[in-house]
């Protein structure tokens, strides 16, 4: 059975006939599964009765805290593993995380607006402004015959280090699993290419911007290492 929190429906734990503890995990999309089974647990245990009972404008005010706070504890990690291991290794597990989240995300977003299968680059420009990181920034979304481009105007990343006297993060090395992923999970014909992050910058008027298109089934994308391309 499970015990459920009777005041906010939060799924507590669940227990066998034995009243052993079953652990529970997150399946990723909103669903708790038992783990080692495939047993299916669908509660509505994702919302509180605060956060139920707010306006709508309090809940728009707390979706762009809620933003800020995710790109917060993005740069708080990354900066305990720079201090201690320094920013190669930092790095490493940067890009990792992009490849683990990305995907996650974009498929939630796909299925809150309702996308099919291949939406093209229509869908990726309505997930864009979605996106952990366009939402925590200054961002436009420009959609023109046929390609779409991500500008990030002022990141807050960038912004936070320069305050605080460090070097830029190397952003484009990560940020092109993190948005490669994230689009070829909105639709897998979709590739993406960097047309400015540092260090390599070439367009002053922003932090950085990215470049979406179909997939040309007769060429690699050229932006991301072999193993990860094949």
């Amino acid at each position: 059975m499970l015990l459920i929190n009777k005041k906010d429906k939060s799924i507590s734990k669940a227990v066998d006939e034995h009243n052993s503890v079953l652990p529970l995990i997150n399946d990723y999309h909103g669903n708790i599964l038992l783990q080692g089974t495939s047993e299916l647990i669908q509660e509505d245990y994702m919302l509180n009765e605060t956060i139920r009972s707010m306006t709508k404008e309090q809940l728009l005010e707390l979706m762009e805290i809620d933003a800020k706070d995710s790109v917060a504890l993005d740069g708080v990690w990354f900066q305990s593993v720079e201090r201690k291991f320094g920013m190669d290794e930092a790095m490493y597990h940067d890009e990792e995380a992009w490849k683990r989240f990305s995907p996650v995300e974009a498929r939630r977003l796909k299925k809150f607006l309702g996308l099919g299968e291949h939406p093209g680059l229509e869908g990726l420009a309505k997930a864009l402004p979605l996106h952990i990181v366009d939402r925590a920034n200054k961002c436009e979304v420009i959609e023109e015959e046929g390609r779409v481009i991500n500008r990030v105007i002022d990141c807050r990343v960038q912004s936070a280090r320069s305050r605080k006297g460090m070097e830029f993060h190397p952003c484009k090395y990560a940020a092109i699993y993190e948005y490669s992923c994230f689009a070829s999970a909105i639709d897998d014909r979709i590739e993406c290419r960097c047309l400015s992050c540092y260090p390599d910058v070439t367009d002053e008027t922003c932090s950085c911007s990215w470049e979406f298109t179909l997939k040309d089934d007769s060429k690699e994308n050229s932006e991301l290492p072999e193993s990860e391309s094949n």
